[in-house]
């Protein structure tokens, strides 16, 4: 039986159960910390992580997965200490968040840089796979990268060095993406092109389009609909999104669909109090909950049949992490 490397250890893949494909838990830059961490109480943030996870396994939530890669502030030790009190399994990714450009520290070497050489990225992320993750023994089992509105030679320098690492592993791939200008087209050219299996990747937030045309020319490659940011109504109201994926699995699409809120403890995007009551104010909806007490009953009001919905939450992360062949699509 396949497995699947957590934040605990592996598990068989068939007990990831019920999946939120992109959840973050904690996103903190550790130099903003060392260096202008007055928002940060590491005790409080610890125990409103453990309180906040175990809420969402009482809703029958067994499995996040967690792309919180390097450029998001990846801290495992952290995770380890929430995970401890929480039962709820936690995948953990490699790979590198750059929306333009690439850390210093990769200017210079690697293929096209002033020392040339291997691409030191590909490296990198093989060994968070196969080693695991600095000193913590915690292996990560997918990868993450960005390929947004900038498509920069850096961002495609990422991109595949991610695909190298993916090829070279057997490990899935889930992307962010930006759907207004239709970037998911690029990621999958990119991955193709360097012999990626595109039924292993997730193209993230994919959900916040509306456009049947994009997404079907997405999924219509083997790729899965990252539906990933329910309760960012400001992109894409709950309704609509809700809406776009009942017509998506009435057209036969449901097993290539997955979903989450790309919801999080705490983010220092949002650092501080007074920040993060205004988030709460402007996205009240955006949180971990929101999927399993709203989403669901809306998405069987709007025609989603069970197994459809158990295809996106158990069915679908299950072959993408498992790499099994893609079922029949579920059309109800």
């Amino acid at each position: 039986m396949a497995q699947v490397e957590t934040v605990r250890g592996p598990i068989p893949v068939e007990e990831l159960g019920t999946t939120l494909m992109h959840e973050h838990v904690f996103m903190v830059n550790p130099e903003l910390l060392d260096n202008h961490g007055d928002f940060w109480d590491e005790e409080v943030r610890v125990a409103d992580a453990i309180e906040r996870l175990g809420e969402l396994r009482a809703r029958g939530v067994d499995t996040i997965v967690d792309p919180t890669v390097i450029g998001l502030g990846r801290h495992l030790p952290r995770i380890q200490r929430v995970n401890a009190e929480v039962d709820i399994n936690i995948v953990a990714a490699t790979g590198l968040y750059a929306f333009h450009d690439l850390p210093q520290f990769l200017h210079y070497r690697g293929p096209g840089t002033p020392l040339g050489g291997p691409e030191p990225m590909t490296e990198m992320f093989v060994r968070d796979i196969r080693v695991g993750i600095a000193d913590t023994g915690v292996k990560a089992a997918f990868l993450k990268c960005v390929v947004d509105e900038y498509l920069t030679p850096q961002v495609e320098r990422v991109a595949r060095a991610v695909a190298a690492a993916s090829v070279e592993t057997g490990a899935p791939i889930t992307v962010h993406t930006n759907a207004e200008a239709r970037s998911g087209t690029a990621a999958l050219t990119w991955f193709a092109e360097e012999g990626v299996d595109l039924t292993r990747v997730v193209v993230g937030h994919a959900g916040d389009s509306n456009d049947l045309d994009y997404l079907r020319s997405l999924a219509d490659q083997g790729a899965v609909l990252g539906c990933d940011r329910f309760g960012v109504d400001t992109i894409n109201p709950t309704e609509r999104r809700v809406a776009t994926i009942a017509a998506l699995a009435e057209q036969g699409y449901a097993d290539r669909i997955v979903l989450s809120h790309d919801a999080w403890c705490y983010a220092d995007l949002f650092a501080g109090e007074e920040t993060m009551a205004l988030v709460r104010q402007v996205l009240p909806n955006w949180n971990y909950l929101h999927i399993s007490d709203d989403v669901l009953p809306a998405l069987r009001a709007a025609g989603v049949t069970d197994a459809q919905i158990d295809m996106m939450l158990t069915g679908t992360p299950r072959r993408y992490f498992s790499g099994a062949d893609a079922p029949e699509a579920a059309s109800g």
